[in-house]
């Protein structure tokens, strides 16, 4: 009994504590050494428990071994262990220290144990310089044992106030926290960088940290009021367990995710409140007189001061960017230089921002940062031409890894395997990388990638769509490196979570009232934006794009070389909106402004950085199919192939009954090249009642008719006979589906057709002509005029693919209102051609060779690279020619 006793006496544990704490913080900064000794020496005031002297001796003992052995590594360790030594130093702070350590040696020894973060450049240069050892182990002695006196008052001040130990020892910590502050603000205004006010503004973060323990020790008493089962009975509690709550979340939070991170992963950030709830509830009990009934209490208590923390950390900012750049800073410290490292390079991603878009946002103020580059004459902007398939995953499996073969869309149909492939679905994307990708992506060799369909073969990424079918057992053998870096830092931090949630709830109120307000003038086109839309909405324009930032800050604090990034929230929202209404370009001046403050963060990485801007494809506007002529087009090819009545019947009812029978009749004459189709039908032979082929067995995909297959991609439909191998060539449609043809030509929201002919290979149908591509022979009015210079060679090319559809279709565009009709319930659409979705963007700095004439996602790869290889990255032992990839 007696033995448990003295082995929970104070002295039993205190003493270890001291000296094994100052000695850990000494050799690896983790824990606060300073507060430690303080906090000794109030319990030695207060309480019989410990001895004032003998703290004073374990505490000089502590820094003085620590410093040796620190000393010691730097001097006898090699180049490894001085590199992890100086990880977190400026380069040009050990410069100076060493520059003056031959006139003042002994003082500077001193000088550097007294003053935060002054002690490793002082050690690390008197290791460089072969400091004797005569001379630095008495001085070393000096100075561990004034360094323990210094911190030591501190706590017998606070001894001196308070009787009760705990709230003595609180207030050491407190009081040592505020000095050292104070201390760095004083040191970083002497010896900050020219241009460090520019990006940081100081001096206040003494009074900030005061005002916000004021405000959350407020808050905790209204908790108290306001919360059962919470109750503090005592007027001091408030003030020491805001305290408490701050010290974990500053110095014990950042070890626990170490364990906790899987968790606040598969969470999305809320199982951090639990987590950092029950060591709150740890707390609470721990406080004499603090009543705190459960866990689901302590995590209500938790997600409260989160919540309040972070309003009062903004609201203490001038502005936003203030408190962004101050985390920004906080997280990365101050960077060291990578020697002869050449420049990075940030590619952002806006997706679906066409050229003509862009232009008149930096026009009308609604892109501020990247007018500003132009006026400042620093980038320039210019246009690029998409594929056919003017979609993300063409776009970005070209951009990325220099190849786009055989992607026809963002989804589409392989009969040999009965499989519709999906861009957006995890095991697709995954397919189509292994398909495309040859190891040398525009991302290897360190790079990193963010909110991207593909890898780009980065070794780190966040929120990539190829990579999560390994996510999960990357996550178990704890690499969470390459899969999820800018994911885990960002959402386990409990504050995050508060502040992007909010942001995310404040989105979908914009987005209900946008929605009202479109809906109440009358607006046209709209489609219906209720549901789980303005969630998902959320999800883009706020949480993925705030994960993405985080994510490219750790980039650039880690010196990658190359990152590329995606914003999907102009994007979504244009598909709903529209692609210049008042919502859209509020998400665009969003991402204009995390632009801006990722240019301004670069100045904060070991590595000067170039950004270069961009667009996977544009978007054109216009009234969708379904709604305009009162069907899908999957339902319009299914009733034109015989479909099964009952199944017609459950397509989408015409919004006007009129219009939708006026648009039967006025099929019912035909155009110039629906006439010659029925002509060559007559000619042939063929009875109009065979108008299908023998039905085969049922796959797994849906069929609209027996046997016929249409996929959907934007302003792309794709039908496949899937009763005939390979590719079904014109004359055998004609045969099985004799009106098909001719009804889908004439239709007003075809605007061109693809198939393949037997006898002339690849032809262009439309209503008033058509477009012979082997030969390039037109007849009548060539049905790819409207459809942009490089039409016919874009066309050919995907004719050229493996799983090219029997029929391909392009929805109709009209050049006089700049609108077309998708085949999917959109307002701002993409995936083919005809108008500004074929249009994408690109700035880059002028000091870049010109991109020229760039048609195609490949093309512009090979831009991007020739780019990198003139700032001095490796170059690839060859040029990638695209070519047909072999299948599995």
């Amino acid at each position: 009994m007696n033995l448990a006793l003295d082995l929970t006496a104070t002295s039993s544990v205190g003493y270890p504590l001291i000296f094994g704490g100052v000695l850990l913080g000494s050799i690896i900064p983790i824990v606060p050494t300073g507060a430690v000794v303080g906090a000794g020496a109030a319990v030695a005031m207060t309480s019989a428990g410990l001895s004032l002297p003998l703290v004073l001796v374990l505490s000089t003992l502590g820094a003085y071994i620590g410093d040796v052995v620190t000393y010691a590594i730097a001097r006898l360790g090699g180049d490894p262990a001085v590199r992890w030594l100086a990880r977190h130093q400026h380069a040009d702070r050990v410069a100076s220290v060493r520059a003056q350590f031959a006139r003042r040696g002994w003082q500077i020894l001193v000088v550097g144990r007294l003053l935060p973060a002054g002690r490793i450049p002082v050690l690390l240069a008197a290791g460089a310089l072969a400091y004797p050892w005569r001379r630095f182990l008495p001085t070393a002695l000096v100075a561990a044992a004034l360094w323990a006196v210094a911190y030591a008052l501190l706590g017998v001040v606070s001894g001196g106030i308070f009787d009760s130990p705990l709230i003595a020892s609180l207030l050491a910590t407190a009081l040592v926290l505020v000095v050292t502050v104070l201390m760095a603000v004083i040191a970083r205004q002497k010896h900050r960088a020219p241009d460090a006010g520019k990006l940081l503004r100081g001096g206040r973060a003494t009074v900030r940290v005061l005002f916000v323990w004021f405000v959350v020790t407020a808050a905790l008493r209204a908790f108290d009021v306001l919360l059962p089962g919470f109750t503090m009975t005592q007027w001091w509690q408030p003030t020491v367990c805001a305290l408490l709550l701050g010290l974990m979340s500053a110095v014990l939070w950042p070890l626990i995710l170490r364990v906790a991170l899987p968790f606040a992963l598969f969470t999305l950030g809320l199982g951090s409140f639990i987590v950092i709830g029950a060591g709150a509830l740890a707390i609470f009990n721990t406080v004499p007189g603090v009543e705190i009934e459960n866990l689901r209490t302590a995590v209500a208590v938790t997600i409260g001061m989160a919540a309040v923390s972070s309003v009062m950390s903004s609201v203490l900012a001038i502005d936003e960017d203030e408190i962004f750049f101050r985390r920004t800073a906080r997280r990365g410290g101050t960077p060291t230089l990578l020697p002869d490292a050449p420049p990075g390079v940030i590619f952002l991603q806006i997706d679906g921002l066409g050229y003509d878009t862009v232009r008149r946002a930096v026009r009308d103020g609604d892109m501020p940062t990247l007018a500003e580059w132009i006026n400042e004459d620093s980038h320039t902007l210019e246009m690029w031409q998409t594929d056919w398939s003017s979609q993300t995953g063409a776009s970005v499996s070209g951009i990325l890894h220099g190849d786009n073969h055989d992607i026809l869309g963002f989804r589409w149909y392989e009969k040999d395997r009965d499989h519709v492939m999906a861009c957006a679905h995890p095991k697709d994307a995954a397919e189509i990388e292994r398909r495309h990708s040859d190891g040398r992506g525009l991302l290897s060799g360190g790079g990193a990638g963010h909110g991207n369909l593909f890898t780009g073969d980065a070794d780190h990424v966040t929120l990539t769509m190829s990579a999560v079918p390994v996510l999960g057992k990357e996550v178990r053998r704890g690499r969470h490196g390459r899969t999820g870096s800018g994911y885990y830092t960002y959402f386990a931090r409990p504050v995050n979570v508060v502040r992007t949630f909010a942001s995310a709830l404040m989105d979908i109120g914009r987005e209900i009232l946008a929605s009202t307000s479109q809906k109440r003038r009358g607006v046209r086109p709209r489609i219906n934006r209720g549901g789980f839309y303005p969630i998902a909405r959320s999800g883009t324009t706020v949480i993925t794009r705030d994960v993405v930032v985080a994510a490219i800050i750790e980039d650039i604090l880690a010196g990658r070389p190359v990152v590329y990034a995606d914003f999907l929230g102009y994007d979504e929202v244009a598909h709903h909106s529209g692609i210049e209404r008042f919502d859209a370009l509020a998400v665009l001046r969003g991402i204009d402004q995390q632009i801006g403050r990722l240019h301004r963060a670069t100045r904060l990485g070991p590595r000067p950085y170039h950004l270069v801007v961009l667009s996977d494809h544009g978007q054109t506007q216009g009234w969708a199919f379904a709604d305009r002529f009162g069907e899908p087009v999957e339902k319009l090819v299914g009733r034109l192939c015989g479909g099964d009545p009952a199944d017609v019947a459950k397509a989408t009812k015409p919004r006007n009954a009129a219009e939708g029978w006026q648009m039967n009749a006025a099929l019912a004459g035909g155009g110039l090249i629906a006439r010659r189709l029925r002509g060559r039908v007559e000619k042939a032979g063929v009875s109009r009642e065979l108008h299908r082929a023998p039905s085969g067995r049922p796959g797994e995909v849906a069929r609209v008719a027996p046997g016929v297959v249409v996929v959907v991609s934007g302003h792309v439909a794709m039908v496949s006979f899937t009763e005939h191998e390979g590719r079904v060539p014109l004359e055998t449609i004609e045969r099985g589906y004799p009106e098909l043809l001719p009804l889908l030509v004439d239709h007003d929201g075809v605007g061109f057709m693809l198939v393949h002919s037997s006898e002339f290979g690849p032809v262009v149908l439309g209503r008033d002509g058509l477009h012979r591509l082997a030969t390039g022979v037109v007849i009548g009015e060539d049905p790819l005029r409207d459809y942009g210079p490089h039409a016919a060679e874009l066309v050919r090319r995907t004719d050229e693919f493996p799983h090219c559809a029997d029929i391909m279709i392009n929805s109709r565009y009209d050049p006089e209102t700049d609108n077309a009709s998708p085949f999917e319930p959109h307002v701002g659409s993409h995936g083919g051609l005809g108008g500004p979705q074929a249009r994408g963007f690109v700035m880059y700095p002028k000091r870049f060779t010109a991109a020229g004439d760039v048609v195609g996602a490949e093309a512009l790869h090979r831009v991007f690279r020739g780019w990198l290889t003139e700032l001095g990255h490796p170059a690839l032992a060859d040029e990638r020619v695209s070519a047909p990839v072999p299948l599995p």
